[in-house]
């Protein structure tokens, strides 16, 4: 079977193409998937690289990769599913050594796999899985309720227009921030009012709502700074596993996507609002799997406005 991964963690020359054993046959509650694409995300590079945010605990190779589309090659006997080999899919993966999504096959639990959207080819469905996924479950951590305001950093990536759409589906009053150049692409997807990115973006936010906003998804993991425009007993939340102690009672909610890698009801749902228009498929580019080096050095670079997809 041909993956693209690492023995050994560094620079983006440490990815190598592999040639790993098949997968072994899918067992009760798991579904096996033929991956025809499979997106390149930030935390592939953090595994890569070195991170807490991605631990290597599995002896090497190690193979990244969160999202996958593809199809349904087997369904593990006794599992319970409305879906059927040959179904075409998507699915979050949680990478553990070389069982991580560049690679032709994959196995995941059969929650992690929904169908994709109706009229969207894989490599778009394969941008939907991990970042829809933290950005549901970063909202529903806020908790917050209908007219009450969200701050946004990051607001034109994936992820932070993700939180936008559903936050504005979710009856919420956002604020973002933007460069000038990002500025329409964050208001077309439907924030209330955008602010300039960068150092001092909460302190505009508190010029705007002299109370600060009820709560905060930072995407941009500027962390700290992004304490201020949120108000006393407000919370944020954070992608990377940031937190810190305060006096004004603001909590630091850490938003750990294989909590809901396998709520199936989500990943459907989300399914659901890109057939109905309330999520944006943003799909930067795609490049074969032999190219997942080259993808990362790109993402590594910034300033993608959506996910390169490996071909697979």
């Amino acid at each position: 079977m041909k993956a693209v991964g690492f023995a050994e963690r560094g620079g983006a020359e440490v990815m190598q193409i592999l040639d790993l054993p098949q997968r072994a046959d899918a067992q009760q509650g798991e579904i096996r998937l033929k991956v025809l694409a499979a997106s390149v995300n930030p935390v592939d590079i953090a595994m890569r690289v070195g991170s807490s945010a991605a631990p290597l605990a599995e002896a090497p190779p190690y193979v990244p990769g969160m999202d996958a589309a593809g199809v349904i090659e087997q369904i593990g006997p006794g599992t319970e599913t409305d879906l059927q080999v040959g179904d075409v899919v998507m699915a979050v993966v949680i990478p553990r050594g070389s069982m991580g999504a560049y690679a032709e096959q994959v196995i995941v639990p059969a929650e992690s796999v929904a169908r994709i959207p109706a009229g969207r080819s894989v490599a778009e469905a394969a941008t939907i899985p991990m970042n829809g996924l933290t950005a549901r479950l970063a909202l529903d951590t806020l908790n917050l309720k209908p007219g009450e305001t969200v701050a946004v950093t990051g607001a034109a990536g994936l992820l932070g227009g993700y939180v936008i759409q559903l936050a504005k589906h979710d009856g919420l009053h956002v604020v973002a921030d933007a460069s000038t150049d990002d500025e329409a692409l964050v208001k077309k997807l439907g924030a209330d009012v955008v602010l300039r990115r960068g150092r001092g973006f909460a302190e505009r936010v508190r010029a705007l709502l002299p109370d600060g906003a009820h709560g905060a998804v930072d995407a941009a993991v500027v962390n700290e700074l992004l304490e201020p425009a949120v108000r006393d007993g407000g919370s944020i939340a954070t992608v990377r596993g940031f937190s810190r102690p305060n006096d004004r009672n603001v909590s630091y909610e850490v938003i750990f996507v294989p909590k809901y890698a396998r709520n199936q009801a989500a990943l459907d749902q989300l399914r659901r609002q890109v057939e109905d228009g309330v999520l944006t498929v943003r799909l930067a580019a795609t490049m074969p799997i032999d190219q997942a080096a080259d993808a990362q050095r790109i993402l590594e670079k910034g300033g993608l406005r959506g996910r390169i997809v490996l071909e697979v």
